[in-house]
């Protein structure tokens, strides 16, 4: 198999993307430990350690700093926002702009963990658009990388992106942008033709240069029989415990989102019950004159007070 962590191409398409690429090409390398940069040899290291890797999603400065801070080797700006931050029904709604508000939002808050922005749907359907959006997401973003959904179809453009010096990962199973041709939010892998399938598109991807793959909603067996095969590390969501690392989403590790809740998700805690209480005491300490209390008012002087009621008549 191929060393994808040693691959780097470069064509005429450099040229007109090196300036927006320079950006991450220049952040300084670590080894991995936890009050530095995180990066691709950070990845590699834990990869080849066979040490798992921890990835979460990432919005906004919360998000981005709590994950931080817990130590998460990988912040994925996903499109899941869509969902989860801007009130739409599906991911296919997020478009570039919406996508790089978030990134520049993680990114400034962000200082160790590596950065990844999801590429929106309809914004990688020819090689070029592929190219010149995913320049997009690391000179405006302030990504490390970005990720694509889709298999041996896209094969070309993430081929093209590598060459521009741009780290991408992939995504395989199901594919939320492509939901609808899957026949819905439904596991994929549990024939023997799709799951063929699968495996033939993780090969792919991993010729086209990509580093890692998101395996999303496949069997167990399957995913193992894909991370054995290829020599990039497999992330899973819903894809068992034999993959190379796991992710989630923020929303769903903290307990934040009340529409869907997956089978393959698990909550640490319900922060929607604690807001939720906090929302109602607060309502509750108004309407009752509680709040403000001593503690929370400032204070004048008796004698200015005073002299501005004298002043005042």
């Amino acid at each position: 198999m191929l060393n994808i962590f040693n691959r780097v191409r470069y064509s005429s398409v450099s040229k007109r993307c090196l300036d927006l690429v320079s950006p991450v090409l220049s952040r300084g390398y670590s080894n991995g430990s936890s009050n530095k940069k995180k990066t691709l040899d950070t990845i590699r290291s834990k990869y080849q350690a066979e040490k798992p890797i921890s990835v979460i999603t990432a919005y906004d400065y919360t998000s981005a700093r709590l994950s931080d801070e817990a130590g998460f080797d990988v912040l994925l700006v996903g499109d899941s926002l869509g969902m989860l931050q801007l009130g739409y029904d599906a991911t296919t709604k997020v478009t570039i702009s919406e996508m790089l508000i978030h990134c520049k939002s993680v990114s400034r808050t962000a200082k160790h963990a590596f950065l990844i922005g999801d590429m929106p749907f309809g914004s990688y359907l020819t090689v070029e658009d592929a190219v010149q959006n995913a320049c997009l997401f690391i000179k405006e973003g302030g990504m490390d990388a970005i990720k694509l959904e889709g298999g041996e179809r896209i094969a070309d453009k993430v081929s093209s992106i590598v060459d521009t010096g741009i780290s991408v990962m992939g995504h395989i199973g199901l594919t939320p942008q492509t939901a609808t041709t899957l026949s819905g939010y439904k596991v994929q892998g549990t024939t023997a033709k799709s799951a063929l399938q699968l495996l033939q598109d993780a090969i792919s991807l991993q010729n086209s240069g990509c580093f890692s793959i998101v395996l999303e909603c496949i069997p167990e067996k399957i995913a193992m029989e894909i991370t054995n095969t290829i020599d990039i590390p497999t992330i899973g969501i819903g894809a068992g415990r034999h993959t190379n690392g796991q992710v989630q989403t923020f929303h769903d590790t903290i307990g934040l989102y009340d529409l869907i809740k997956p089978k393959f998700a698990k909550p640490y805690t319900d922060t929607e019950k604690i807001i939720s209480i906090a929302l109602k005491s607060f309502r509750t300490e108004i309407q009752e004159n509680i709040f403000p209390s001593e503690e929370h008012i400032f204070k004048i002087k008796e004698k200015n007070y005073q002299e501005f009621l004298n002043t005042k008549c």
